[in-house]
């Protein structure tokens, strides 16, 4: 997090502001995407930015995915520093042969001969009954491609310093955001400065002494949720640290095993599906690399195997939140223990909405 005393801003403005100290420190950088220019900006990142820095770099793209990737790969490889926006991962597939067969593998096929600095902004989320084919959390299909980096920011601070980074890197960055994350408040730095791309990092440890203890794992919205879940569980004496991932490749494990050696109970949080995720790689190498640091076996909690549904009835089962997380971490720990906590926390902690973070959130149109 960033230090007290910042200016506080939104996500988005966030994100606004990367886009901006890059741009005036560096004219090879051009931005394009579906809906870069419309009034909504997408979430008002991308507002004002064509007035200000002109249509030649700012630019609207028509629905032609694939071969947008490939134009962006080639301005790269000419000498500019492109940043493709997609407003929903799910239209990134269309362009999988140009992310996966040509950005990804340059360097490598090249000799390191060339690299292809190129920022691939994706947004996931849930909302609005997108549904199935609008509502992915595909990031672990690009985090198995080797040549990618894959980040995945969780809050104001990291999403304008890690933006700021992935512009600046000279390989291909895919940054995806939660849209849910949007709206997020927090103090972030005025001044121009990069976030690591490969490092993890430890968003809060309990200061709290108690034999019921447990390690979050999150990535993206579902730090949020750690956050909330880990406000109740240490009211019923459980002391919490939380990981934000913040990249989905690398994956960076050494704060993990850290905390799991003080704590011996991991649980991780994705917003993609269990199967073949990235959750199951940072369980996979935490027990290759921890196993007898464990008490227990890892916890993963994500959304079940299932297509994202339309309907909003149907959330309340999709997506799990901080009830499900503090549920979860009793039954690791000792149910026996924890009885008497986890009947009072069933009671009164409501997720609230699971399809609206708030009454008033709209999309990006």
């Amino acid at each position: 997090m960033a230090e007290r005393g910042q200016r506080v801003i939104t996500y988005a403005e966030a994100i606004r502001e990367a886009f901006v100290q890059s741009m005036e420190r560096d004219e090879r950088i051009i931005i394009i995407g579906e809906g870069v220019p419309d009034p909504n900006a997408i979430f008002g990142t991308t507002r004002g930015l064509q007035k200000r820095f002109g249509a030649e770099r700012v630019l609207d793209m028509p629905l032609a995915e694939n071969g947008m990737t490939g134009i962006c790969i080639g301005a790269a490889l000419g000498g500019l520093r492109p940043v493709l926006i997609h407003q929903r991962i799910d239209f990134a597939l269309l362009s999988m042969d140009q992310i996966v067969n040509n950005a990804a593998k340059w360097r490598y096929m090249f000799n390191d001969q060339g690299s292809v600095p190129l920022v691939i902004r994706m947004l996931i989320g849930r909302g609005w009954g997108q549904g199935p084919q609008h509502a992915q959390s595909l990031h672990a299909l690009f985090a198995h491609i080797p040549g990618l980096k894959v980040v995945m920011p969780a809050t104001p601070s990291d999403a304008k310093g890690m933006m700021i980074a992935a512009i600046e890197d000279d390989d291909p960055v895919l940054f995806i955001e939660h849209r849910w994350l949007h709206g997020i408040r927090d103090h972030v730095p005025e001044q121009y400065g990069s976030v690591s791309l490969d490092r993890a990092v430890t968003l809060r440890q309990s200061k709290m002494v108690s034999e019921m203890c447990v390690t979050i794992a999150a990535f993206s919205h579902t730090v949020v949720d750690a956050v909330m879940a880990a406000d109740i569980l240490e009211q019923c004496g459980v002391a919490v640290t939380i990981i934000d991932m913040r990249s989905a490749r690398p994956i960076d494990l050494e704060p993990v095993l850290a905390s799991v050696k003080e704590t011996g109970h991991l649980v991780v949080l994705d917003t993609g599906w269990a199967s073949c995720g990235v959750s199951a790689e940072v369980v996979a190498r935490s027990v290759e690399r921890g196993f007898s640091m464990l008490k227990k076996a890892p916890v993963r909690i994500t959304p079940p195997d299932h297509p994202i549904p339309t309907s909003h009835y149907l959330t309340t089962d999709c997506y799990p939140g901080a009830k499900a997380i503090v549920s979860a971490v009793f039954d690791l720990i000792d149910p026996r223990k924890t009885i008497d906590n986890i009947n009072i926390v069933r009671d009164f902690l409501s997720d609230g909405p699971k399809d609206v973070p708030y009454k008033t959130f709209t999309g990006p149109f």
